[in-house]
């Protein structure tokens, strides 16, 4: 079995979403002065490769806490549609999706590889991104799917300033896993993924490691 890490690198000048804080390590200790190396964090619970709890769009929604560790461990099918600025996937997408490789079972984890990532460093990764229509959206939550993921730094268009997609994945109680990397190295259409959020108590959202192991 391969094991791919699927995460991007936290640092000082991994890119942000705009209006959100870059993140910060400050240094607390050192070897030099208290025998030890240690660092204090600042940063949003959405940075980087990061899980978006329920709650992030819906009151009521569960909280990063409380996420059963059932929902982060599991198989995923990789939906590979590249999409380029402004693009939606598409209900058609997963239409033709499914023609091709058999129904999308009920409850499944969906990963989508849409090649946004090498545009990691660009002014327009944010805000042209590509996302999930409605019409997909609608169609995977019939199918009370568990977990979206997706290789774009969110599930909705950069251009939907009203985080549509958001709202009814939260409202629905589906996961959703942004800012994936390395999905194009994964060489089958199923494989194990393992995406493990911090358990922060009452959080909207939080880093994760996520692997695929196939």
């Amino acid at each position: 079995m391969k094991h791919l890490d699927l995460t991007l690198t936290i640092s000082l000048s991994i890119p942000n979403f705009p209006g959100s804080p870059p993140p910060q390590f400050i240094s607390w200790s050192t070897i030099k002065d208290e025998g030890f190396n240690l660092e204090l964090l600042f940063l949003s619970s959405h940075t980087g490769t990061h899980l978006d709890a329920p709650y992030h769009f819906a009151k009521n929604g569960i909280k990063i806490h409380q996420i059963p560790i059932s929902r982060l461990i599991g198989e995923g099918i990789l939906i590979k549609i590249k999409k380029s600025k402004d693009q939606s996937i598409t209900k058609q997408d997963l239409i033709n999706f499914e023609k091709k490789n058999g129904k999308i079972p009920n409850f499944s984890s969906i990963i989508f590889f849409t090649n946004w990532q090498k545009n990691l460093n660009k002014k327009f990764y944010f805000t042209n991104n590509p996302g999930l229509s409605k019409s997909a959206i609608s169609y995977l939550v019939s199918k009370k799917i568990n977990l979206i993921g997706i290789d774009s730094p969110s599930i909705d268009l950069g251009i939907d300033k009203l985080f549509s997609a958001h709202k009814i994945l939260a409202t629905n109680n589906v996961l959703i896993v942004e800012n994936l990397s390395n999905l194009e190295k994964i060489p089958t259409l199923r494989f194990n993924f393992i995406i493990l959020p911090l358990k922060l108590k009452d959080a909207t959202g939080s880093p994760v490691r996520a692997v695929a192991n196939y």
